[in-house]
Order: structure tokens, then sequence, then C-alpha cells
């Protein structure tokens, strides 16, 4: 049975699709994992991915992701997956198409391919236009050309990029995810993102040792998004986010859900700046 806390990528017995019950989707998600081999270039302290380690996404079957692509959202459509899987009425239907999975996915060298085979599967099955495709990223690819080449096709497909952006200071980047990079690099591939695909900025919010995001850093946060307005870039909106399912990384103990109050507090603070926040316990 699906569940909001229950998004292994074994669940429907395939290599890189996956259904999902998503809070931000809004219903069924189907995700697409390109990082077979659990591995990323970030290690973020909150990351579900068992076994995760350092690295770049494997070589993708293409041919492989197109046939279970195609099988598992004609099921969806025309077959009892629904019923099977007991989910309520009103998350029946599919929201999305989620680029994911267990790592950096436009780490693959085949992504503007890996792009271009789920443009044409939604056209064969009548989608197109219909349904979103979302590509859920750290943004450290988007300065490469292939990547770039994707980004540009994705949009074409009605897509849209969820960029992360756990924190606006170095040290917070670092303790968070893992990464020393620097603020404007950050700010850089951001721009970029925005300027070839619609974007929407997600950050996660939990305590750390029993206390939420520290002030200093909200205050960091809020200079980087007023930055954003005033550079007039085109992003779409913040959503924040919480932990719905329990760290595998060594700080999982260290981790906890912050209090919605606080959560619905800091979305103000975000929505004073003018810009549109989403929120997602």
């Amino acid at each position: 049975m699906l569940t909001i806390s229950n998004h292994s990528r074994d669940s429907a017995g395939l290599t890189y699709v996956y259904p999902v019950l998503s809070r931000r989707a809004g219903g069924l998600s189907v995700g697409i994992n390109l990082n077979t081999n659990n591995a990323c270039n970030w290690r973020c302290v909150y990351c579900q991915v068992p076994g995760l380690i350092r690295g770049n996404a494997p070589a993708i079957n293409l041919d492989q992701l197109e046939r279970e692509l195609h099988a598992f959202l004609d099921e969806v459509l025309h077959g009892d997956f629904f019923a099977v899987n007991r989910i309520p009425a009103e998350n029946q239907m599919i929201r999305d198409i989620a680029i994911s999975g267990n790592g950096e996915p436009t780490t693959a060298r085949e992504f503007p391919e890996v792009i271009d085979l789920i443009g044409r599967v939604i056209t064969e099955l009548g989608m197109a236009g219909q349904i979103k495709i979302v590509l859920i990223t750290n943004g450290s690819f988007v300065n490469r050309s292939i990547v770039q080449k994707g980004l540009v096709r994705l949009a074409e497909l009605n897509g849209e990029i969820w960029f992360k952006l756990d924190s606006a200071t170095r040290a917070g980047i670092k303790k968070i995810n893992g990464v020393s990079i620097s603020v404007d690099s950050v700010r850089r591939n951001l721009r970029t993102a925005v300027r070839l695909c619609p974007t929407w900025i997600q950050t996660c919010i939990f305590s750390l040792d029993g206390l939420p995001t520290p002030n200093a850093e909200r205050e960091a946060y809020i200079q980087f998004i007023e930055g954003l307005l005033y550079e007039c870039l085109p992003v779409r909106g913040v959503m924040l986010y919480g932990l719905a399912r329990p760290s595998l990384q060594p700080e999982a103990a260290r981790l906890s859900v912050v209090a919605g109050e606080w959560m619905d507090q800091f979305a103000e603070q975000i929505r004073q700046t003018g810009i549109v926040v989403k929120v997602n316990q």
C-alpha cells in the first residue's frame, strides 16, 4: 500500500520507475530514479537514501527506462493500480512525473535523452500538455551544456525545476548539504535554471539538536530571496517542506520536525518579501 511516508524505489518492482504519494504534488507522482547506485554529489543530513555514497549516476539503459515508464503509466491510466494500492479517491490521478530518485539526476550523462524519452512516452499516451514534469535538483550541474540542453526541452514539455536551497550561507550549506560551495555559486546556478525553465526554490525545514533554523540563517535566507527579487529574477516561488520520513544519515538522531507554528511564521516572513510561498508540513 502506498503512503506518504513510503517512497521506496522498489515498490513497483522496476529499476527506474516508482510511484509516490507526494505531499508537494498533492497526489500520485511517478518517480524516475536515475541514481540506481545510490550515488549523489551532495550528502544532505536529512537524506532518506539507504547506503548513500558520493558519486554520479551510472550509465542509463534508455530503452529499459522508456519501456518501464510507458508500461507503468499505461497501467495507472487503464489498469487497476489505484484499487490494488488502495489509493484514496481524491488522490486517484497522476499529478506529475518527477525526476528525482536516489541522488542528483543531472549527473547522468544521458540526462537530455531522458527528457526526450519522457516527452515521447507522454505523447504516445495522449498525456502531453496534461501532466507536469518536475526535475528535483540541487542545481550544481546546471552550468553544463548537456544539462542545459535537457532543461530547455523540459521547459518545452510543460516542465519545471525544484531547485534545492536549504541554506543561504556557506557554513549552512556545508552543515546541511555536505558540500563546500559559495552562495554566489548557488545564485549563479539558480539564475541559469530560471533562464532555461520555470523554477521553484525548495527548502527542507527541520530542527537540529532540538533547535529550529537559527535567526542568522533565517535572515541570510530572506536576504537571498530579496536579492533575487531585486534582480527581477522570475522565480515561481518558494516551497517549504518538513521531514516526512526518517533520515538514513549519521545525523538522523539529531533531526526532528519543527512545530507547525514555527514553519508558518517563517513562511510568512518570506512572503513579506513579495514572493509566493507554499508550505508542506
